[in-house]
This record gives C-alpha cells, sequence and structure tokens, in this order.
C-alpha cells in the first residue's frame, strides 16, 4: 500500500510540474513587477493631486475674492488641456526617439503620435518593471503641474482665453524639448546632469517662464499702492498640505520601484521640507519680527522645491543642508529681491520655483554620495568638482531655452488675441468677469 502511495504521489508531482512549468515560464519572462506598478500608479495620483486641489487651493487663497475662482480656474484648465497634449503629442515628443534622426539629442520624435504603438501590455522602455502606460500616466502628471506653476507670476491680470493658449504652447515648445533633454535621452542626460525629479525640467523651467511673463504682462493695477493681501490663507495652508503630501509621489515615485531610493527619497523630502520652513520663519521672524503663516507655508514649499533634483541622490544630513539653504535663500529672493527691483511676480513662481530649482539643482551636484545612488557622485562627498561644472550647464541651458522661448510665445499671443484683461475687468475682478461666477454667488 505504501508503494502504491508513493508511486501515486510520483506521478501527481510529475504531472502538477508538468502542467506548471508553462505558466512558471511565463511568469519568468514577464519583466512586470505588481508592487512596482501599484506604487507607481499611486504615486502618479499623487502627483495629480498637487495640481487639482493641491496648487489650485494654494493659488487661490492668495489672490484677492473677486479673482479666487478665475485663479483656481487656471489649475483645472491647465489640468485638463495638457492631459489631451500629452496624448496627441507631448510624451512622444518627450520620450520616444526615432533611431535613425540625428536630432534625438535634442528632441524627441513623433513615434508615438496618439500613443498608438502603446499596447496595453507594453512595458516602459525607461523603467523595465511597470507598464508603458503607467509610465506615460506618471510623466503626465508632471507635465501638469510644470505649466501650472506659471499661474503664480501671472494671477490676477491675465485672460483666460490667453492663458490656454499659453499653455498649450509652452508645453509643446519648452517642457517637452526640455524634458527630453534630461529624462529622455537627450544632451543633459548624457552629460550626467543630476536632476532626479524635476529642479530644472519642473521648477526652474516654470519659475524662469513665470518671471518672463510677470514682466512682460507688467504690474497688476494698484501694485504698491492698494492692498493685495491674500483673501483666505486657510485655502492656501490646505493648498500647501496637499502639495507637501503630493511630494512624496512626485520624489519618491521618481525612483520608478517600490524599493530603497524610494524610501529614500520619502524622507529626505520630508526633513528639506520641515527645515526649509523653519528657515524661512526664522528668517523672517528677524526681519519683519513676525512669523507669518504664509511665510511658513512658502518656506515648506521651497524646501520641497530644492529638494527635488537632489532626492534620489543625498543623505538625510544633505537634505537638512539643501532645506535650511532654500528657506533663507528663497525667502530674500521672493521677498527682499522682489521687492528691491519692483517686479510683479504675484504669487513668488520666480522666487520660490526658480531660485528653487536652481539652488537645489547646484546643491545636487554638491551633496549627491554614491553611497545613496551609485550613479551619483557630487562634490562635497565625493571629490567629483566637474559634477557642479555639469549642474551649471544644466541651470544656465533650461533658463536660456526657457526665457526665449516663453517671451516669444506671449509676444505672438499678445499680438493675435492679447494677453492682458482691460483695466476695468482687472479692478471690478475676474471672476466675474471672465467666468460669470463668483466664490459667494
Amino acid at each position: 500500500m505504501n508503494h502504491r502511495f508513493f508511486k501515486a504521489a510520483w506521478l501527481g508531482g510529475i504531472l502538477a510540474a508538468a502542467l506548471s512549468t508553462p505558466a512558471l515560464a511565463r511568469a519568468a519572462s514577464d519583466p512586470l513587477n505588481s508592487g512596482d506598478t501599484a506604487w507607481m500608479i499611486t504615486s502618479s495620483a499623487l502627483v495629480l493631486l498637487m495640481t487639482v486641489p493641491g496648487l489650485a487651493l494654494f493659488y487661490a487663497g492668495m489672490v484677492r475674492r473677486k479673482n479666487m475662482l478665475a485663479t483656481a480656474a487656471q489649475s483645472f484648465g491647465a489640468t485638463c488641456i495638457i492631459t489631451v497634449l500629452w496624448m496627441i503629442a507631448g510624451y512622444s515628443i518627450a520620450f520616444t526617439t526615432n533611431p535613425s534622426s540625428s536630432a534625438n539629442q535634442f528632441i524627441g520624435s513623433f513615434n508615438y503620435f496618439l500613443l498608438g504603438p502603446m499596447g496595453v501590455k507594453s512595458v516602459s522602455p525607461l523603467a523595465g518593471t511597470i507598464p508603458e502606460s503607467v509610465y506615460m500616466f506618471f510623466q503626465m502628471t508632471f507635465a501638469i503641474i510644470t505649466p501650472a506653476l506659471i499661474a503664480g507670476a501671472l494671477a490676477d491680470r491675465m485672460k483666460f482665453s490667453a492663458f490656454m493658449w499659453f499653455m498649450s504652447l509652452w508645453l509643446l515648445l519648452v517642457y517637452c524639448p526640455i524634458a527630453h533633454w534630461v529624462w529622455g535621452g537627450g544632451w543633459l542626460g548624457a552629460m550626467g546632469a543630476l536632476d532626479y525629479a524635476g529642479g530644472t525640467v519642473v521648477h526652474l523651467n516654470a519659475g524662469t517662464a513665470g518671471l518672463v511673463a510677470c514682466l512682460m504682462l507688467g504690474k497688476r493695477t494698484g501694485y504698491g499702492s492698494e492692498n493685495m493681501a491674500p483673501h483666505n490663507l486657510l485655502f492656501s495652508v490646505i493648498g500647501a498640505s496637499l502639495l507637501w503630501v503630493g511630494w512624496f509621489g512626485f520624489n519618491a515615485g521618481s525612483a520608478v520601484t517600490a524599493g530603497y531610493n524610494a524610501g529614500m527619497a520619502a524622507v529626505v523630502t520630508q526633513i528639506a521640507a520641515a527645515a526649509a520652513a523653519l528657515a524661512w520663519m526664522s528668517a523672517e521672524w528677524v526681519v519683519a519680527k513676525q512669523p507669518s503663516v504664509l511665510g511658513m507655508i512658502s518656506g515648506a514649499v521651497a524646501g520641497l522645491v530644492a529638494i527635488t533634483p537632489a532626492s534620489g541622490y543625498v543623505n538625510p544630513l544633505g537634505a537638512l543642508t539643501i532645506g535650511i539653504a532654500a528657506g533663507v535663500v528663497c525667502y530674500l529672493a521672493a521677498v527682499r529681491m522682489k521687492r528691491f527691483l519692483g517686479y510683479d511676480d504675484a504669487l513668488d513662481a520666480w522666487g520660490v520655483h526658480g531660485v528653487g530649482g536652481a539652488l537645489g539643482a547646484m546643491l545636487a551636484g554638491a551633496l549627491a554620495s554614491n553611497a545613496i545612488n551609485s550613479s551619483a557622485h557630487g562634490w562635497l562627498i565625493d571629490g567629483n568638482g566637474g559634477q557642479m561644472l555639469i549642474q551649471f550647464y544644466d541651470v544656465a541651458a533650461t533658463f536660456v531655452y526657457c526665457a526665449v522661448v516663453t517671451g516669444i510665445i506671449l509676444k505672438g499671443i499678445d499680438l493675435v488675441i492679447g494677453l492682458r484683461v482691460s483695466r476695468e475687468i482687472e479692478v471690478e475682478g475676474l471672476d466675474i468677469n471672465l467666468h460669470g461666477e463668483t466664490v459667494h454667488s
């Protein structure tokens, strides 16, 4: 009986192994990692949360009541138009190449026009353990928030029609090429530029465009003589808090895996944000004698901006250093420098995102450690002074290209439909005149 039992068990084992072999072979050949995929879908949702409702509330709370809906509409409108354009051509321009083209270092291809070649089971060549659809979605959320950030510089005075045209053209002509340069196989990435999650591609890029936009639009009517204090700072606190939470998708999600790098990126993001909020608050306390709530939330955002390019390359001490530097430097840029030079960057897109992005990019080159990321060798940690020069090229190229092309786009729109609302509309308010609604109707 025992003999027959063991013989049956042996035959059953052979049969089970035979039946399971095709499934095992399929599993072995499938590079998809369900953990990475789940994390990246979550990260994409977190980054989308940063624009709506995060940025919408953050910006809407800082303008006057008569312009709150118009300001929130800019974030919502940008989300919609950029989603469609990213699907049509943006992803293709930024992240795909034509093997037969010599222009791949500077611009992507139209091979993925309308996402045609992207199948349900396609795996991303740039992130080999998740579906390409998920990688495209993740990068879409970056493309959405970057142009939307520019709205902070031009608040209270730009036509909504002009804004939508600007978002569309700027995405395709500025954001997509620079994203390709750094992340899509272009010349800055090949050079070794360190930009883990968007210090130059996102923040310096948006901040520079914001600076150009506010200079070309001119100051708000009554700027310097009327009270333009935020109408509802509680909205801004909620918005900043949503930005802070969403930023973990931004930085930790850029690891593109649910592993060690994502964990460290999340930790340094938290440390830098908190340190920068304290540093901005302390600087303001010394200079203005009061720690404002607006200063605290602005400092936290400045720290999040500055840690973004370095989040996958620095240790906690590096994050603390970057946070403190960002809090002080961005306070001086957004408050003291703006007041001294007299330009009207309404919600400090340049002072926080432009300056913070450039500062973070340079500090990434100084503080990167190959003990955290083997592909990164910083100046102060690993003695790689050459990395600082590469980071400077990254910052300079982004600033110059963005400033020039942004100026051309804005001038073209101004000639065709005009950029700015009339003085009467600006005085009465954008909400009722551009959208036919008010917050308290």
